[in-house]
Parts: C-alpha cells; sequence; structure tokens
C-alpha cells in the first residue's frame, strides 16, 4: 500500500516546530522555553534528552511536557520510546527505519510516531506506509552533517507533489525558512542554532514567521 496522494484541497499554512539541546536541566531550560512557545506559531517541540536513568528521563520530560501542551503544541522525544507512556508526552520522534518500525508497533494508534534520519527516498515511503505521522528531511546527523540545500529541497518537492502524510524540513538558518515553505514543507524545524543567545531566542522565533507565508499559488 503506497502513502495517499496528495488532494486538491487549499495547503494549510506552514508552523514551526522547535528541536531543542539535550537536556540535563529541563526545569531550567523551561524558562527559555517559554517564550519561545510565546514568540510564533509552534506546532510540535521535540525533546532531546541528555543521559540519565529512566526516572530522570521521565522527570525531565514531565517538565517540559505541560509548558508545551499548554501552548497547544505537541511534545515529542527524540527516541526512548520506553519513556512516553509514563511521562506525559505526545509520542516519539525516531531516527532509522528499523527504530521507526519499531516505535509504530508499539506506540500506534496512541501516540504520535515521527521519522526522521531517511537517508533514501524508499526509507521516506517505508515510514509513511508504517503509519508514521509525518516525515522529516534535513536535519543534521550524529556528526552535524546534514544534506546539501539543493538536495534537501528537491526531496521537500518530491514529498510534497506525491505523498499526504506531513513533510518537516529544517532549516539551518532564517535564510532556509521561505525556500522550505516554497518547495512544500508543511513544518519547518529550527534546531540547535536557535537557542545560542538566550535573551535573543523569542525574538529569533518570531523572525521566522514571515517567512511561513505561503507563495500566493499555494495559499
Amino acid at each position: 500500500m503506497a502513502p495517499r496522494p496528495k488532494n486538491a484541497e487549499p495547503r494549510p499554512q506552514p508552523r514551526l516546530y522547535l528541536i531543542t539541546p539535550a537536556l540535563d536541566d529541563a526545569a531550567t531550560f523551561a524558562l527559555t522555553l517559554e517564550p519561545a512557545l510565546a514568540a510564533g506559531d509552534v506546532a510540535c517541540v521535540l525533546l532531546r534528552l541528555a543521559e540519565g536513568d529512566e526516572r530522570t528521563g521521565i522527570n525531565r520530560i514531565k517538565a517540559i511536557a505541560p509548558l508545551v501542551q499548554q501552548h497547544d503544541a505537541a511534545l515529542l522525544v527524540d527516541g526512548h520510546t520506553e519513556l512516553i507512556a509514563r511521562s506525559g508526552a505526545d509520542g516519539a520522534h525516531m531516527s532509522g527505519s528499523d527504530a521507526i518500525a519499531e516505535a509504530l508497533g508499539k506506540l500506534k494508534p496512541d501516540w504520535i510516531v515521527g521519522a526522521g534520519n531517511l537517508t533514501t527516498r524508499h526509507d521516506a515511503m517505508s515510514a509513511a506506509e508504517g503509519g508514521a505521522d509525518y516525515v522529516m528531511f534535513g536535519e543534521p546527523d550524529e556528526n552535524g552533517e546534514r544534506p546539501g540545500f539543493d538536495t534537501l529541497l528537491e526531496r521537500v518537492s518530491w514529498w510534497a507533489e506525491v505523498f499526504e502524510a506531513p513533510c518537516v524540513a529544517y532549516a539551518a538558518s532564517i535564510d532556509e525558512i521561505a525556500p522550505l515553505v516554497e518547495a512544500g514543507a508543511d513544518f519547518v524545524a529550527l534546531g540547535d542554532w536557535i537557542w545560542r543567545d538566550p535573551q535573543n531566542i523569542a525574538a529569533t522565533v518570531a523572525s521566522a514567521m514571515p517567512h511561513l507565508r505561503l507563495p500566493e499559488s499555494a495559499a
């Protein structure tokens, strides 16, 4: 069974998807996150956890989840499917085909499962066929490397033209947002770079918003 093709309904307004640093002090980070959530139209926050035991991980998620959900956004955890049911998270984001397939079996249909680190078109299609709630393209790998931007635009455009499952595209700067939206991204992910200057995080998120406007032909 192939993913369903796009229908002819008007395209929804793209939204932001925030990716946190790997957190060890989630309670303190919540003070930084709240202004970011208030500054823009954030659909989802992907929480990355620093190393720690299971109880520590659950407590970190519980420190962040209510804040995110109060802003009508979903809180996903990067990996750690074993923590989702007891932490109040809305689901998990998984990287790689094996981890995605395992999470789909464990978490669906009760929780969200996102799919990342999709190196081939076949991987992306398989994730969508298996029931992933979205696919992500362009995020840095464990070495901080990511696809060339032209390659990313091509992959997003291909997906948007053919498949109904939402696409999250990773933007490495403000300047990348508008081209990704024009290519067809449903959500634009902002990662570690937006958190580097705590005094300007809200301003950075706010400055992203105008770049999410749909091209007139797509509205």
